[in-house]
């Protein structure tokens, strides 16, 4: 069935009046504002130098590039220590990068290489290093809900300061675990906030096609918690959205389900010829790297002259890594059974 991009862009524009808003306040400040930029410019390089590799073989099975939305990992990682946990996706490698996960580590993992990440037996979708709090990219749609549960129960248990982070994407709204996951957390009053990466597309299924409700964030009522709605590729609008919510749940009052609205570059996979997209849809065109630096000048916290230094740095950071993982061996035969949980 073929929805008009028109009536997309219309579903999209409109936010239920049970949803809540974000003034667009300016919080951040100039430390922070270096850091997302680094890490947005290191994100996007790192995407486009897979999408280039992968079309030369290099790189077995899927990958899910997250190039285009940026603003949201960085937004929200920002505001996270390793203490802190998350959860991530098929499209994990934004969330790695600004969790702190080593880029050359993830670079040899995508690529199956020994001195992977996770010695090279996970790949692309299974990047996790606890030791930043990355509790796991997961292949399984919706899988990482329960599990950011989880560990925000830990938290709350053990009495630590942390939340968990859930991010997911519009498909994975419509998930079992989407609402298993929220009212679990609301009942419990769980340290965790709910992220969702609305890219308007479930592979190539429209999210208004799919979708009885007309957003993702107006079913936060059902489970008692704000619902709050975001132009995904715009910085300060997450973090202020996160903040908020980072709030409530370290103050004892529950989750809190944030939807950003993006679009991102590449196909669903690689390969994905997206022939369901239009130029004309909304955010088509629309790159948060620019606009945050844009910002970030007019606010004052870095110049163009730092800016492009940073964009240089995040380039050579990428090209090493590639370099890292091209001579990094492949896993020996020996441990194919080892790091398994059966044989």
């Amino acid at each position: 069935m073929i929805i008009e991009n028109e009536s997309i862009k219309e579903v999209m524009q409109e936010v239920e009046s049970t949803e809540q808003t974000v003034d667009k306040q300016v919080t951040l400040d100039r430390g922070k504002a270096l850091w997302i930029y680094q890490k947005m410019n290191e994100i996007r390089h790192f995407e486009d130098k897979i999408h280039e590799v992968f079309s030369t073989g290099a790189i077995p099975g899927f990958v899910h590039l997250y190039a285009g939305e940026e603003a949201i990992a960085t937004a929200v990682m920002a505001q996270l220590d390793k203490e802190d946990s998350i959860t991530s996706t098929h499209r994990g490698h934004g969330h790695a990068i600004a969790k702190g996960c080593n880029i050359n580590g993830m670079m040899a993992e995508v690529m199956g290489k020994k001195d992977g990440l996770n010695k090279g037996k996970g790949g692309s979708m299974h990047i996790a290093d606890l030791s930043t709090g990355m509790l796991g990219a997961n292949g399984i749609v919706g899988g990482g809900i329960a599990m950011a549960a989880g560990a925000a129960l830990s938290h709350k248990t053990l009495g630590r300061n942390n939340v968990a982070v859930s991010f997911f994407g519009d498909g994975a709204s419509n998930e079992g675990t989407f609402h298993e996951g929220l009212n679990l957390a609301s009942i419990l009053k769980l340290p965790v906030v709910f992220v969702c990466e609305n890219n308007q597309f479930g592979e190539g299924t429209p999210f208004a096609y799919s979708s009885a409700s007309k957003t993702v964030s107006e079913r936060a009522s059902s489970y008692n918690m704000p619902g709050v709605r975001v132009d995904g590729k715009d910085v300060i609008a997450i973090y202020n959205a996160f903040e908020e919510a980072k709030k409530r749940a370290l103050n004892g009052e529950g989750p809190t389900l944030i939807e950003c609205d993006t679009y991102r570059n590449y196909g669903h996979f690689e390969g994905d010829e997206q022939k369901y997209k239009s130029p004309d849809d909304l955010n088509a065109n629309r790159d948060p790297i620019p606009l945050f630096k844009e910002e970030a000048i007019t606010q004052g916290w870095f110049t163009e002259e730092e800016a492009k230094k940073i964009e240089q740095e995040a380039q050579e950071t990428i090209e090493k890594a590639e370099e890292f993982s091209r001579n990094s061996p492949l896993p020996d035969e020996s441990e194919l059974y080892t790091d398994v949980f059966a044989d």
